[in-house]
């Protein structure tokens, strides 16, 4: 029997603490359905018996304190809520807990925003992790050794697990299931809980926010300016000319402030607007592409894609009403 510790963080967030214990449960009900024993011995493991989640909203029970869990197989770190340090600090000591567990030979898998947690533990310092996109660029701020992928909704880091933003934490779980219970029985319960159970990207679901989060005012008006600008022929030389910055430097500090480089960035915040247009337009595919300042349809379509997941075709069928209709 495989022993599963979902962690209840003081500010939890109750649904996905809820959620992924009522998947891990459900599997144990098929088994039992079939005659055959439990796989999981699911258990919440609290800092102490009742802690307040979502907010003070609700109080969760915990049976399971710390201290008194011996050996755990796998654990599970919920999305946590409110002010990020502050939802750290005051769950602290969950880290070394976390630490001392992974040593033994549990594997861990955060949830949403549960990845700065794990981070904390310094486990995921040179590896792959996914949150929810909202909160990346405060992620990296956080934790720059950390190699953060916005587009993922999950990750699998050799036994440390992670998933992107709100409810792609399902797909985690399933993921999880389908390890230890085998693809049938993760097919079943997707099919009980009505869970799409192969979104692996959460691109389509992105909003380009930028890096303004940091203190160089010379690429904050770089910024400034391709967002005000991006119908225009933007180049990186315009934009060191205009800041009276070398070439170089400029690249340099951009990707440093706001972990894409120039170009990237002027693609993002073209294709943000083109998003925006196909979800509240009738216009058509190239007249959306030449009103964000591209000329070239493939080379349009392959940003898109790259940057969304989707076709713009399929980003409009997936999100424009009017037209699905």
């Amino acid at each position: 029997m495989k022993h599963i510790s979902i962690l209840v963080p003081r500010g939890a967030i109750l649904g996905s603490l809820e959620g992924s214990r009522q998947l891990f449960t459900q599997v144990n009900e098929f088994f039992k359905a079939k005659e055959l024993p439990p796989l999981f011995k699911v258990q919440l493991v609290g800092l102490s018996r009742e802690t307040p989640v979502s907010g003070g909203l609700f109080t969760v029970n915990t049976p399971v304190v710390l201290n008194e869990v011996d050996h755990t197989d796998l654990i599970i770190i919920p999305a946590i809520d409110g002010e990020i340090k502050q939802a750290i600090e005051n769950n602290k000591e969950f880290i070394p807990w976390i630490i001392k567990h992974h040593r033994q030979g549990a594997e861990v898998a955060s949830l949403c925003l549960g990845a700065f947690l794990l981070a904390s533990t310094g486990l995921v310092d040179g590896k792959k992790c996914a949150t929810h996109w909202m909160a990346a660029n405060a992620f990296r701020t956080m934790f720059p050794q950390v190699e953060l992928v916005t587009e993922k909704i999950i990750t699998d880091e050799q036994g440390i697990y992670t998933s992107g933003g709100a409810f792609s934490y399902l797909n985690l779980i399933l993921y999880l299931i389908e390890k230890y219970a085998g693809r049938d029985m993760a097919i079943l319960s997707a099919k009980v809980f009505a869970i799409e159970i192969e979104r692996d990207n959460q691109s389509s679901f992105m909003i380009f926010q930028g890096q303004k989060g940091h203190e160089d005012d010379s690429i904050k008006k770089a910024q400034e300016f391709i967002e005000n600008n991006f119908q225009e022929k933007i180049t990186v030389d315009q934009l060191a000319s205009m800041l009276a910055l070398g070439r170089r430097n400029l690249e340099r500090r951009f990707k440093k402030a706001t972990s894409n480089t120039v170009v990237e960035y002027i693609q993002r915040v073209k294709i943000e607007a083109a998003k925006l247009s196909l979800e509240s337009s009738r216009e058509n595919v190239n007249e959306v592409m030449y009103n964000v300042g591209y000329n070239d349809p493939k080379a349009f379509r392959t940003t898109f894609k790259r940057i969304t997941g989707l076709s713009p075709l399929e980003y409009r069928g997936k999100y424009n009403r009017a037209v699905a209709v």
